[in-house]
């Protein structure tokens, strides 16, 4: 975590936001596989299951920004890029070949390593949430401090330059 020039705090761990591709994509690129493999098990075709991904893709998307979870918009955009891009060659040219034990086994695999992933992801946001607003309040408070600091010093100033006065308004 740091402070930018512009006074705003910017997350450094590996897992902030960039502004087109970012940690989380490994969590989209999973998500895509796993949804390929849910697809392919209810059957749908080709272009049935290539819109119902798209639209999966993007409605979480958009749930994202509901929730106010903070991205770019071409993170955004590339967040449903790549998982259709995973999803797209797992669904046409992987699933096919697998018999049925290896496609459940793979499927029950990859959605196991992307939850793990995920929840690591977002344990290290949590963190990061719960640090930048530690940071904001120690900001606060240190912000404080010093303007207290400078009030003191300006009302000495003032008792100073009245001390030196005399009665008829005239320095010493």
């Amino acid at each position: 975590m740091r402070i930018s020039e512009g006074g705003t705090y910017e997350r450094t761990d590996i897992w902030r936001e960039g502004k087109w591709l970012d940690l989380w994509g490994v969590v989209h690129v999973l998500s895509g596989i796993s949804l390929s493999y849910v697809i392919y098990f209810l059957k749908f075709d080709s272009v049935a299951a290539l819109v119902i991904a798209a639209l999966l893709l993007i409605a979480y998307e958009l749930w994202e920004a509901m929730v106010k979870i903070e991205e770019a918009r071409t993170n955004r955009v590339m967040d449903v890029v790549v998982g259709l891009v995973s999803f797209v060659p797992t669904y046409l040219w992987l699933i096919p070949v697998l018999t049925p034990e290896q496609a459940y086994a793979t499927f029950a695999l990859v959605l196991t390593v992307n939850i793990i992933v995920s929840i690591l992801g977002w344990m290290a946001s949590r963190k990061a949430a719960v640090f930048e607003e530690n940071m904001r309040i120690e900001y606060r408070k240190e912000r404080e401090r010093v303007q207290r600091g400078i009030k003191r010093l300006k009302e000495r100033r003032i008792k100073k330059r009245a001390r030196s006065l005399t009665p008829d308004g005239v320095g010493r």
